[in-house]
């Protein structure tokens, strides 16, 4: 069985059939790889928005589940209730499903493990720790504690920081700064009464101010700022109603008169400029 849509690219209209498929999450993984391919040739061509389009995507996320589960598979014993894990990685599965492009001409699911996986560690990375570090003190701690066990066995006593910076390779202010980072993996509780009050009442919290959630985005604004500025007039507007004035993909292409492809193509080509800039300059 079928569902028809209809497409528009620019000035050509032309009907899509859509398999249906009555239920994906149990959709063979060999079946599931063929009708991806066909549900992304699909997506290239329905408008953005529309009933068709977003049964499409759904289909997509629902058929790839499975990826998913192979994935999380990976992190069984972590502590964590394995459905939560999987939840994680859905969010993956969406962000490759959103950034898939035929063109690369690479299997889907060799294109999406990897983001499966970055969103289940950056879970895991982010939540373990009592308070936010950054990775490569995170990956200095695990280090500093192999280094310290096996000095400590060697010596018969605890390591000098200096005997530590010459067996991990790093100066001894490094060693001393993971050591630091080191106390932020665990942490007392806020609401735990405080060692010398006199009514016995106060608590940490009340001597802590409160996080204002807008401050983690001040530096990804701060980089990207001069990154747009740097674009010419008119991916800079394209950004601006995509992003700005929400606008789907065929609003601009009917602004701009140019195609809702070519839109695509510009947007796709613009944010991978945007992305890799920013990544070079963390």
């Amino acid at each position: 069985m079928t569902v028809a849509a209809i497409s528009q690219a620019g000035t050509d209209t032309r009907v899509v059939e859509l398999p249906e498929v009555t239920d994906p999450r149990h959709v063979a993984p060999k079946d599931a790889r063929a009708l991806s391919k066909l549900f992304f040739e699909q997506l290239t061509v329905l408008e953005e928005g529309t009933p068709e389009y977003q049964y499409a995507r759904n289909t997509l996320i629902e058929m790839n589940i499975s990826l998913v589960r192979y994935a999380a598979g990976r992190f069984r014993g972590r502590g964590d209730d394995m459905e939560d894990i999987v939840q994680v990685g859905v969010i993956g599965l969406i962000k490759a499903i959103d950034r898939f492009e035929l063109s690369r001409e690479v299997e889907f699911s060799s294109f999406a493990i990897p983001y499966i996986v970055g969103e289940i560690k950056r879970f895991f990375r982010d939540t373990s720790w009592a308070v936010h570090v950054p990775r490569r003190l995170q990956e200095a701690r695990v280090e500093l504690a192999k280094a310290s066990e096996e000095l400590g066995s060697r010596l018969g006593r605890s390591p000098t920081v200096k005997e530590l910076a010459e067996l991990m390779n790093l100066t001894e202010e490094e060693v001393i700064e993971a050591r630091l980072a080191a106390n932020g993996y665990n942490s007392s509780s806020l609401d735990a009464a405080l060692n010398g009050d006199e009514n016995g009442e106060a608590a940490l919290a009340d001597f802590v101010g409160s996080e204002d959630p807008a401050m983690e985005l001040v530096e990804d604004f701060h980089a990207l700022a001069p990154l747009i500025a740097g674009l010419d007039a008119r991916d800079r507007q394209i950004i601006h109603m995509r992003f700005v004035e929400e606008l789907t993909q065929s609003q601009i292409a009917e602004h701009l008169g140019c195609s809702q492809m070519h839109v695509s193509r510009l947007l796709s080509r613009t944010l991978k400029h945007l992305r890799e800039s920013m990544l070079t300059t963390r």
